[in-house]
């Protein structure tokens, strides 16, 4: 997490800007197994995620040859049932 330097000057609003900012700052992060096949994880992407197929694909790519990909961005609120999607599919995931 990075840090965030605050100034007198600082108004309320924009410290408040600055928190829903960080908020919005979050990747769902899926990992590789030596478990799921390629076909799992796309059709998971597609149900979980509303991932079209060829997004699905690439991430999948991503995955296998990188280790891991973030297939989703938004608040922890928002990412957390998806994350909860894909771990409820047997496949790694997180929030980070």
């Amino acid at each position: 997490m990075e840090a965030i330097e605050y100034t007198l000057g600082d108004t309320l609003e924009e410290l408040l800007l600055d928190d829903v900012a960080l908020d919005d700052a979050h990747d769902l992060m899926v990992f590789n197994d030596d478990v799921n096949t390629f076909e799992h994880v796309i059709q998971t992407l597609i149900k979980v995620c509303k991932h079209n197929p060829e997004q699905a694909e690439q991430c999948t790519w991503l995955i296998h040859f990188k280790g891991k990909c973030s297939v989703k961005k938004g608040s922890q609120k928002e990412l957390k049932p998806y994350c909860q999607g894909i771990l409820d599919a047997g496949i790694n995931a997180a929030i980070v």
